[in-house]
């Protein structure tokens, strides 16, 4: 029988993952499936680009995946079984249990929108069906005419990002970031003044020192007491994962991302593996990798190494887990490289305008490159499986 592996989720870490196992795997010994709510590859990094009215590619999955041998099973996680080792899945036939031998669990996060109002007034870029009612309502503000309110809660990067590409591509809108602290604060100075600067430059209000505590249908109100009218609010004030993990009785950090250790691996189930938003993943400056791109990159990398390593009999490798930095868009035409250092905190040098925009635009082109082309660079000889795998009851924590 072949080994069973499942991986939930085809967003950068999971369909990395998959690919990545399909070509370093013989299909003799193991079968893939992927499961997946959406048909399409989502470039998560690009929807605050797609609110605000651009064109984003969206590959199919079964065009992805084509000629690779891994299973697409369209359909919604609603429960896990590990210690049975079942996933249950909701799709367009009613749904039932998936059996593996291997799962990861590679969900990603979405909004967090924990205070009262925000789920039913607000609304955000972290999936596409959210991003793409945003830029429904921006349709309907641009098509009355100038004078439309559009408030960004949130000042971290998805606000900026958000913030800055709705303002250059709907001038005719008022746009308003809400900032709990001071504006880039996890920037260096540079970085702050580069980023005030184009923020004046497109005209976006940016509030500072503010928090809301409550989002109307009309209206955000904050702390003070102060009330700002908006015509459309944008939720980008924090991020959480789905409850899966915890409900199934995977060992989760408070917020319920799933503790891994070193390699990947589940500190409390063995057979399996998370990779990207939703790993509680220690980087090689231990820290806690932030959720990001280019995190599920690394975390899904060594996910890779150490299930084939497990299956194969062969060492696990171990990877690079680093934060390097971060990688701002503020428009299509200026944006912010900001590197840390080892604590993660701002250096003082960064790289800011129109280069830094086609870095950023270069990066995530290749991401999408190298995510619709998992054949690429395909070994003539795969690896086969070394019997019945190996399951260790020792995990340690990183």
């Amino acid at each position: 029988m072949k080994h069973r592996i499942v991986v939930l989720g085809a967003g950068y870490a999971g369909a990395h993952v998959a690919g990545n196992l399909a070509r370093r795997l013989s299909p003799a010994d193991t079968e893939i499936t992927v499961v997946n709510a959406e048909p399409d590859f989502v470039q998560r990094m690009r929807l605050h680009q797609l609110a605000a009215g651009q064109p984003i590619d969206a590959p199919r999955l079964t065009d992805v995946f084509a000629g690779t041998g891994i299973r697409l099973r369209l359909g919604r996680v609603t429960g896990l079984d590990p210690d049975h080792r079942a996933v249950a899945v909701a799709d367009a036939d009613g749904g039932g249990d998936l059996p593996y031998d291997t799962l990861v669990y590679a969900l990603g996060s979405h909004g967090d929108g924990a205070v009262p109002g925000a789920a039913e007034h607000a609304f955000d870029v972290a999936a596409r069906p959210s991003a793409l009612r945003l830029r429904d309502r921006l349709d309907s503000l641009t098509r009355q005419g100038a004078g439309g309110r559009v408030l960004v809660v949130g000042d971290g990067l998805t606000g900026i990002e958000t913030a800055t590409e709705i303002a250059e591509s709907r001038p005719s809108l008022s746009v308003s970031l809400i900032a709990r602290g001071e504006l880039g604060a996890r920037l260096s100075a540079g970085a702050r003044r580069h980023l005030r600067q184009a923020c004046d430059r497109l005209g976006v209000t940016v509030l500072e020192h503010a928090t809301v505590e409550a989002v109307g249908a009309t209206e955000v109100r904050c702390a003070d007491g102060t009330v700002l009218p908006s015509d459309a609010t944008v939720w980008t004030a924090g991020f959480t994962v789905q409850p899966l993990a915890a409900a199934g009785g995977l060992a989760v950090t408070g917020e319920g991302r799933i503790l891994v250790d070193r390699t990947m691996r589940s500190v409390s189930h063995p057979d399996v593996y998370a990779a990207g938003d939703s790993a509680h993943a220690v980087g090689d400056n231990g820290l806690p990798l932030p959720m990001s791109c280019a995190t599920a990159g690394y975390t899904g990398r060594q996910a890779v190494e150490a299930i084939v390593g497990q299956l194969t009999g062969r060492e696990v490798a171990r990877t690079k887990l680093e934060y390097v930095g971060n990688h701002i868009s503020l428009g299509r035409r200026d944006g912010i490289l900001q590197k840390v250092d080892g604590d993660g905190r701002a250096r003082p040098a960064y790289m800011g305008g129109r280069k830094a925009a086609r870095i950023k635009a270069g990066i995530l082109a290749m991401s999408l490159w190298a995510t619709s082309h998992p054949t690429f660079g395909l070994p003539t000889r795969k690896h086969r499986v070394a019997g019945a795998p190996r399951v260790s009851t020792e995990t340690t924590v990183a």
